[in-house]
């Protein structure tokens, strides 16, 4: 299994400075880095702690992050997309991963649901031909996101089958997913292919893995078994120290996918 330090979080503890969190995830032995907002960070650092390292970058968000629902946004993201993947490419990066954003008050689900489809199908002729693919996330709207559109997996997969592009899938997230009440192997049955990106955490308060009640070893087991090769996001808030607590991680989430 290939795992992925969300460095945002990961790391925090021991310094500062991203570039420098990107060789603490190597000294650590995990496979690859991510982040959220490129725009805040030194470009030219990332990109040498990377070569330094070796260290893959599995993906970050695609800006702004703004509504996709609302057809006002569609412009500014798009031409903000544009600029994401040319970074994404820069740093080797795969994935890039949207938010649909909040409900809109005084529009219908279906009207939101229909603008967030055509922005997503725009947003796949960015991406076409640049070997970058675009996850969109449902958030739990329980605990961390009240308020946000996109709340159910499937919802978010039968939206990704509605785009109909290869270029546009979901990002996966083990603890959103859970907080919601949703199976695995209900939510993702045959469809594990739209997957582009996992991310973990355990609940209560999306700390290290191992540290709550969610069954991660297990799910994870099941979407590999399913056909996920991609790598697993540690996307959590550590309890202590992130490397002291990265043995207790890699036992609680096992060997799936090795």
């Amino acid at each position: 299994m290939k795992l992925s330090a969300c460095i945002e979080w990961l790391f925090a503890d021991a310094s500062d400075d991203f570039a420098d969190r990107i060789r603490l995830a190597h000294d650590a032995g995990l496979d690859a880095v991510e982040f959220w907002l490129w725009s805040n960070k030194d470009i030219d650092a990332i990109a040498a702690a990377l070569r330094e390292t070796g260290m893959r970058l599995s993906g970050f968000v695609a800006e702004p992050m703004i509504a996709l629902t609302d057809p006002a946004n569609w412009s500014a993201f798009l031409e903000g997309l544009a600029r994401s993947v040319d970074v994404a490419r820069r740093l080797g990066a795969g994935v890039l991963i949207a938010q649909a954003g909040n409900e809109l008050p005084g529009r219908t689900r279906a009207d939101q649901r229909l603008a967030l489809v055509d922005c997503l199908g725009a947003a796949a002729d960015v991406l076409e031909g640049s070997g970058v693919r675009l996850g969109v996330e449902p958030l739990n709207t329980l605990i961390d996101h009240q308020g946000y559109y996109l709340a159910s997996t499937r919802e978010g997969l039968d939206i990704v089958e509605q785009v109909g592009r290869p270029e546009i899938g979901i990002v996966y997230d083990l603890y959103h997913s859970y907080v919601m009440g949703e199976k695995i192997e209900e939510v993702l049955a045959g469809r594990v292919g739209h997957v582009v990106h996992a991310h973990v955490a355990d609940h209560p308060g999306r700390n290290d893995p191992g540290s709550g009640e969610i069954d991660l070893g297990r799910r994870l087991a099941w979407l590999f078994a399913n056909g996920y090769t991609g790598a697993v996001g540690l996307e959590y808030r550590p309890l202590g120290s992130t490397a002291a607590g990265l043995p207790k991680v890699r036992a609680s989430l096992g060997d799936a996918g090795a």
